[in-house]
């Protein structure tokens, strides 16, 4: 693939959308990322580091920060969005006064809409209408930004109901230590990375009251039933939720210290109240708004 040519934007310059700006950037590509931040742009600009989202990892010269989204989603050929689930509707609806037709949009945002228990890529096919529906695709697993920035070895999953677009995502993303497997699944992906989210905050509770690993092995187990019957009602296939974007993203989350739903969970069950826990967060969990897209 040739990286010179390849136009990327990416919308979201959190922990998330930052590692990944970073991934393709130490591939070659010179891309451009929409910050809503002006402090995040300016420290990427001067310091080549995002320190509010994702801080003591240096970005290469080749990412260029911008508050600008029509700057950053014109004339591409992929556009990657990572912003919280909560503001997909909003930012979908401004993008679409700018993206180009024929460009592939990836979501590697983690939640499902109140109310409407949309996914992220039906809620981006529904504002941006005119783009084919298989332009659409998900990248998702069991990602830690930090680790991702910092080259661990991760397994991911690029999902769309074109082979063409998944095979075209994974082309993109794929390196010696970040590799990507596609399936036809855009829901069930979505709603594995979506709902972990939930069990991991649950699983949280149970550490911070010290109920033990039975519970808590039991809980996560309970879990991924509730992800296997709702991900089937909303159509997606079971096997899906099997793999990396629903078991493999589960047992991480679920599990690791650097999860922001497990913690958050962890606090609850230490007796902290969870408008103190989210009043003292920069970054988003978004296990909470998911748990009451779910509820509802």
């Amino acid at each position: 693939m040739d990286t010179a040519k390849t136009r990327i934007g990416i919308v979201g310059g959190g922990s998330w959308g930052t590692a990944l700006a970073k991934l393709l950037a130490d591939k070659g590509f010179v891309l451009d990322l929409w910050v809503f931040e002006p402090e995040v742009k300016e420290q990427i600009e001067k310091n080549r580091e995002n320190k509010v989202f994702l801080p003591y990892v240096k970005l290469p010269e080749n990412i260029i920060p911008s508050n600008n989204l029509e700057i950053v989603v014109k004339d591409k050929d992929l556009v990657l969005v990572v912003v919280p689930s909560h503001c997909m509707r909003d930012v979908a609806g401004r993008m679409k006064d700018f993206i180009s037709p024929g460009t592939v949009v990836v979501t590697a945002s983690k939640g499902i809409e109140n109310k409407t228990h949309m996914t992220m890529t039906q809620i981006l096919a529904e504002k941006i209408d005119f783009l084919p529906k298989e332009n659409f695709a998900v990248l998702s697993g069991p990602s830690f930004a930090k680790e991702v920035a910092n080259k661990v070895p991760t397994v991911v999953a690029a999902a769309s109901t074109s082979r063409k677009v998944s095979d075209y995502v994974q082309k993109i993303f794929s390196c010696p230590t970040f590799r990507v497997y596609v399936n036809d699944d855009p829901i069930g992906t979505q709603i594995g990375g979506a709902m972990k989210n939930v069990v991991a905050i649950a699983a949280g509770i149970c550490d911070g009251m010290q109920m033990g690993l039975n519970p808590r092995a039991a809980l996560i187990t309970r879990g991924l039933t509730e992800m296997n019957r709702m991900g089937t009602k909303l159509g997606a296939d079971p096997l899906t939720l099997a793999g990396l974007a629903g078991v493999g993203d589960l047992l991480l989350t679920c599990t690791g210290a650097l999860s922001r739903n497990y913690t958050l969970g962890r606090q609850i069950g230490e007796g902290k109240k969870l408008d103190d826990i989210i009043s003292e967060m920069r970054m988003v969990a978004e296990g909470v708004k998911t748990t009451r897209s779910v509820y509802n």
